[in-house]
């Protein structure tokens, strides 16, 4: 099944260059700020659709941010997730499954510490909106 590219021109362009070059350009997006690439499942098409977010690894697995800016909704990406906890990864050259679940209030406040770290405006997000925005945990599967 073909996958579809984040529609927005500059997230499609980086997603392209990180696909096409294995991830040796756009795994850095910015210096000491590193993407992974996230394909999820449609919800309501299910269509494969593709997507770049920033990322802090914690353990064995990847942590994200369904900030989307700080609008008043979820990302579709995490509502796919949610609909569908199983999702393809691309960190770098590696690609793999893994099972996505939003982190948990105890785990919430430090994994949104680690992710602040990496990209402060996350705090400015959360400032703009009334949700709370969610911290996912993506777990490799093994096999």
């Amino acid at each position: 099944m073909a996958v579809k590219d984040s529609p927005t021109g500059w997230v499609n362009k980086h997603i392209q260059t990180y696909v096409e070059t294995g991830g040796a350009e756009g795994h850095e997006w910015r210096p000491g700020v590193f993407t992974l690439l996230l394909t999820t499942k449609g919800r309501k098409s299910g269509e494969l659709r593709r997507t770049a977010l920033i990322y802090q690894p914690d353990g064995d697995d990847y942590v994200i941010v369904a900030s989307q800016g700080g609008k008043p909704t979820h990302p579709s990406w995490y509502l796919n997730l949610e609909a569908d906890a199983e999702a393809e990864v691309q960190v770098g050259p590696e690609v793999f499954t893994a099972r996505a679940r939003t982190a948990g209030p105890g785990e919430r406040d430090r994994l949104w510490k680690l992710m602040n770290e990496v990209w402060p405006a996350y705090c400015d997000y959360q400032k703009k909106t009334d949700r709370e925005i969610p911290v996912v945990v993506l777990e490799p599967t093994k096999g």
